[in-house]
């Protein structure tokens, strides 16, 4: 299984696919020997998907090879005589024959079935590595067997639709869905995972905001599309944006990339590129007056200046929010890495009520893990545990409620929170019961 350096094998192979339409656009400026070693680049891209096993990067490859493909031949069919086409088929293609396409598909399928092979054959000479071959098949065995028990996706939506109906106009507000879930008696079978997301933007959208807010954001952005009418769009810098786009929309319907840097990024690129843009100065017709040519220079210039503005502001956030990072990360590294004046106390310079409130629920589960459970500090751990359980729901965090509780003499709320860490967390409860810390 590949994941390159993002340690998740989906999101790698939505980077490979964002990849596959950028080389498109690419094949669409070069010229043959370019064209040439494009497709060898995509035949790479394409290796890389198979090897990463990812469902969810051959939807995207076969999303690719099916709009990519309808385009290619589109663009060479027979023109009627007389049509109005500008250039008609005699202006040379941007995209490969549609034949490539078919061979992409038939590529990933033999290197599917190949990698298996040569991974157990490069692993036979080293220890260990009779199995290394075998994470190649998940993806067919996932396909055809599904999820292990508890973690089936199916199931995590099951138990968000039924999130979604005990508060369908409101949800549980933004960044609840994890306590939602800890809290939750459901009728059946439970995800037995942390549930932070729900895996599905519209359905993460109404499960924390509620349905009305999902049905207007997600209505709006396909308004949006529908009224831009990417399927008539011919330049192929926009059709790249649109392509990328779809990679991340797909992905985010059984996942959430757009909770990660590198996909907001792109994301934000792409509307960037497809907002419609004011006309410039250069734009000016050539019988305009000189009145109207030098208001529109002073707009111009008006909107570089407020482009400067936003930059400046923009990297004096960016700069504050990466010292804050480097704070607040001090507790969670070891202490041979740490800074000089953090290794012995990481936690004495953090303030998640002040400076640090950008990352104050790290800085909360930093001093709740490290602060020691003592009867002079239990009010202190009881306040942090209660404040961190919204943000991450795990055993340690409810065994130190739990203990912390009853250390004031809050039987009820121990009792409560006991039943919850059985009911969620059974293997956690039985090392609670036989004394032992959680995992």
């Amino acid at each position: 299984m590949a994941y390159g350096n993002l340690r998740q094998r989906n999101q790698f192979a939505t980077l490979l696919s964002m990849g596959l339409v950028a080389l498109l656009w690419a094949h669409g400026r070069a010229g043959a020997r370019g064209r040439r070693g494009l497709l060898a680049a995509g035949a790479l891209l394409i290796a890389g998907l198979a090897a990463s096993t990812s469902r969810t990067g051959l939807l995207q490859l076969g999303v690719i090879a099916t709009g990519a493909g309808w385009m290619a031949w589109r663009e060479r069919r027979p023109v009627e005589p007389g049509s109005a086409v500008p250039g008609g088929n005699l202006m040379r293609p941007l995209l490969p024959h549609p034949g490539w396409f078919l061979g992409a598909l038939a590529l990933y399928a033999l290197l599917s079935w190949a990698l298996p092979w040569s991974a157990v054959m490069v692993a036979s000479f080293r220890a260990g590595g009779e199995s290394a071959g075998a994470d190649f098949q998940g993806m067919l065995t996932r396909l055809r067997e599904g999820a292990p028990l508890g973690h089936s996706r199916w199931l995590l939506w099951h138990n968000v639709l039924w999130l979604i109906a005990q508060r369908p106009w409101t949800g549980w507000g933004w960044g609840q869905l994890s306590l939602a879930h800890y809290l939750a008696e459901y009728p059946g079978p439970r995800f037995v995972e942390i549930l932070d997301n729900a895996h599905n933007l519209p359905l993460h959208l109404a499960v924390e905001l509620g349905i009305p807010a999902a049905v207007l954001i997600c209505g709006a952005f396909v308004w949006m599309v529908v009224a831009a009418r990417p399927w008539q769009e011919r330049d192929p810098a926009q059709l790249m944006a649109w392509g990328v786009l779809a990679m991340i929309v797909l992905h985010s319907l059984v996942e959430y990339p757009l909770w990660y840097g590198p996909f907001q990024l792109v994301f934000g690129l792409c509307l960037g590129m497809l907002w419609p843009g004011r006309r410039r100065a250069c734009d000016v017709p050539h019988d305009a007056g000189a009145a109207s040519i030098a208001v529109l220079q002073r707009q111009a210039a008006r909107a570089r200046w407020a482009a400067r503005l936003t930059a400046a502001a923009l990297l004096a956030v960016v700069a504050y929010a990466g010292w804050s990072y480097v704070r607040v990360s001090q507790p969670f590294l070891p202490a041979a890495e740490r800074l000089a004046g953090w290794r012995d106390d990481p936690l004495a310079p953090l303030d998640p009520d002040g400076r640090d409130w950008l990352f104050a629920r790290q800085a909360r589960f930093a001093e709740l893990a490290l602060t020691p459970l003592t009867p002079q500090t239990a009010a202190r751990v009881h306040a942090l545990a209660q404040a961190t359980l919204a943000f991450s729901p795990e055993p340690r965090v409810v065994v130190k409620l739990i203990d912390s509780a009853r250390l004031l003499g809050l039987e009820q709320e121990a009792q409560f929170h006991l039943e919850r860490l059985r009911v969620v967390y059974p293997e956690a409860y039985a090392r609670w019961l036989a004394g032992k810390p959680p995992v």
